[in-house]
């Protein structure tokens, strides 16, 4: 596979040493004669070549034996492994085109293979993709995309099929700020949609001139590029246009979240997962599986280990080519590119938008009434209770409850409580506490009883500012009369309890970055991790990160890229453990992307057997009227469905009614 002058060879798989490829026809044709076959030696040996010599191996077969090895192949072998092996055969621009001639082919259409390899491929893989489709199947790939395809996707096929994106690494400032005001006229300022712009900008600029747009959309619009995509655009059309965008910014981002999502879950989307193997192995599969590890907290080769079986996986594990969850793996090139996965968002300024607002003509007197009505009596209305609770900001909750007590002199609180149950219970008494009050109340359920939830204490402590923390502590003195710090004295120990009482101090500095000390700071934690003391580590960690600003410590990640090719996360997950380490990762993805911080929080209390309500009644409750609306944007873009669509399969009855009002619409 060719590649760009100077750039370093980042796949898996690499030319054989003292190839001869005569001698592995004739191993191939041994492994496949008489009865059976020797699977295991044609794995070995095919996943250990590279394609250019796998086409050299099929010429001598020919020679010696004239025969058609493909054919040979696929006669011994079956199933996941005959497509695996048999897709490593073929050139990358064949194997593509199976692939589309599939995905075409038959009733229906497979449109996420077409968009996987159309959106992903560069203008010379699109190329030679077109010529070898017209020299397999003497068809015309673009009148059958046409003929199996309609509207606006098939529109943005074709421009794709043409392999014309602008190549040029200079760009015009001019154009990107064109481009950025014709997009946004094109979606959010026009009644309908223009899909024509987009089509033409998204499929025809370069990919340097297209990240450019998206940062300056970002910063004109307040919303990221794929937010207007999804709200503007539908369907295969829609799908199409977000899987550009993911490729613009990073192709092996995008294909790291492909084989996430074909193996999570029930089931395995073995197609996908052979496609996306086969044609990375030899172009950039170290990016994508430290990628994957950064992104999912798991190596790709743990995750096929657990999700696959026999010749099939062996020969997967392969094409893989490494452990990344094993000591020392760890790729330089890589650092640079998981770094840019988060400094774009943590740099840009975009606007937190909570979901639930101040209601309009807001009257406390008229919600006092309703909701006195709704508990008075045999039952209880709890329709009416969740419409006005949900529906109220909490400064507007105050003000309901000093009615409620000045018109019927009765707690409302109390019988909120007398009259609702369970989690629902839980939800509508925690909206109705004042933020502050309502987060010393969760530390203090934290630390009660047999066990503490150090997953609780790290979520709040590690992501509230300053001022909302010393908030916590005055409200924390005056409920239980005990000072947040003694409680958490009390209850914790050693490295954890320092990292927690550094926090619940709220003195973070909160000035902008200091590039000079920055770099000290990097060289710092850089000097400590190489020392192997443990101990000096975790306190030189807790010294920057428990009081520097979060621009600072922004920066402070840079350098220690820069300095060290490791991503900061994965020196902590590395070499420290326990709650200690639970703790400073927290931190760290909270500086790096604190909405995103909170949408993988919500995913883990949903995924899996069972649902962790308390974390989600949490999560949805304190950050409401914060950064709700960023946490569902995060949530979608990293998990492939909407928040609302999550809570709506894992949850049920008023609870669930309640939740997906806070949660305030389905993206």
């Amino acid at each position: 596979m060719a590649k760009p002058q100077g750039a370093k060879y980042r796949g898996s798989i690499h030319d054989f040493p003292d190839f001869d490829p005569s001698q592995d026809a004739e191993a191939l044709y041994t492994a496949m004669k008489g009865f059976g076959s020797d699977k295991e030696s044609i794995l070995e040996l095919i996943t250990s070549r590279s394609n250019k010599q796998r086409q050299e191996i099929c010429q001598s077969y020919k020679s010696l034996y004239g025969k058609d090895l493909i054919a040979d192949l696929k006669y011994e072998l079956t199933g996941k492994f005959e497509r695996l092996i048999v897709g490593l055969m073929r050139p990358l621009a064949y194997c593509d085109a199976k692939e589309i001639k599939d995905a075409l082919s038959g009733i229906g259409t497979d449109e996420k293979c077409l968009i996987e390899i159309l959106a992903s491929r560069t203008n010379e893989q699109i190329h030679q993709l077109v010529a070898a489709y017209k020299d397999a199947y003497e068809r015309d790939l673009e009148a059958d995309i046409i003929g199996d395809t309609s509207g606006h996707f098939q529109k943005m096929l074709v421009v794709l099929l043409q392999g014309t994106r602008e190549e040029d690494d200079v760009v015009s400032e001019d154009l990107v700020q064109q481009d950025v005001q014709d997009l946004y006229e094109a979606g959010e300022l026009k009644w309908g949609t223009d899909e024509a712009q987009f089509i033409y900008i998204l499929g025809n600029r370069s990919k340097q001139h297209l990240r450019l747009v998206f940062d300056e959309y970002l910063k004109t619009t307040g919303k990221p590029i794929e937010a207007s995509i999804r709200g503007e655009l539908s369907g295969d059309f829609e799908k199409l246009m977000l899987a550009v965008v993911k490729c613009v910014r990073s192709t092996s981002e995008y294909f790291a979240e492909r084989l996430f999502k074909a193996m999570k879950g029930l089931g395995t989307r073995d197609n996908t997962l052979i496609r996306i193997m086969v044609s990375r192995s030899e172009l950039d599969m170290l990016d994508i599986r430290e990628i994957f590890r950064t992104k999912y907290e798991k190596s790709l080769y743990s995750m096929i280990k657990n999700d696959t079986s026999g010749e099939y996986k062996k020969a997967l594990l392969k094409l893989c080519g490494g452990d990344d969850d094993a000591a020392g793996q760890f790729f330089p090139e890589a650092a640079q590119v998981a770094y840019q996965m988060w400094e774009l968002s943590a740099v840009a300024r975009v606007e937190l938008n909570g979901t639930v607002r101040p209601a309009n003509d807001f009257n406390p007197d008229a919600d006092a009434k309703a909701l006195r009505k709704a508990m008075k009596g045999l039952g209880t209305d709890e329709d009416t209770i969740i419409d006005i609770i949900t529906n109220r900001s909490n400064d507007q909750r105050q003000q309901i409850r000093q009615t409620f007590k000045s018109h019927f002199g009765r707690d409302l609180m109390a019988d909120l409580k007398s009259e609702l149950s369970g989690d629902l219970a839980r939800l509508i008494l925690g909206l109705m506490m004042t933020p502050d009050h309502y987060d010393a109340k969760q530390l203090k359920k934290a630390m009660e009883g047999a066990g503490t939830d150090e997953k609780a204490l790290i979520e709040i402590l590690a992501t509230r500012t300053n001022a909302e923390i010393r908030a916590i502590n005055e409200a924390y003195k005056e409920d239980y009369h005990k000072s947040l710090e003694d409680a958490l004295s009390s209850d914790t120990s050693g490295h954890f309890k320092r990292i927690l009482i550094s926090l619940a101090t709220g003195n973070r500095e909160e000035g902008g970055e200091d590039r000079d000390k920055a770099r000290e700071d990097a060289q710092e934690i850089a000097d400590t991790s190489s020392s192997g003391d443990k101990t000096s580590l975790e306190t030189r960690f807790m010294m920057i990160l428990c009081t520097r600003s979060y621009p600072h410590l922004r920066r402070v990640f840079q350098e220690f890229i820069k300095m060290t090719n490791y991503d900061v996360e994965h020196v902590i997950k590395k070499e420290m453990s326990g709650d200690v380490k639970d703790a400073f990762v927290a931190i760290v993805q909270s500086v790096k992307n604190k909405p995103l911080f909170f949408a993988d929080k919500l995913y883990k209390s949903m995924k899996g057997a069972g649902t962790d309500e308390k974390t989600l009644t949490r999560i949805m409750v304190s950050r409401s009227e914060i950064d709700l609306l960023n946490i569902r944007r995060e949530f979608i873009e990293k998990y492939d469905k909407s928040l609302h669509q999550a809570i709506e399969g894992d949850t049920s009855g008023d609870f669930l009614k309640a939740l997906l009002a806070i949660c305030g619409g389905e993206d």
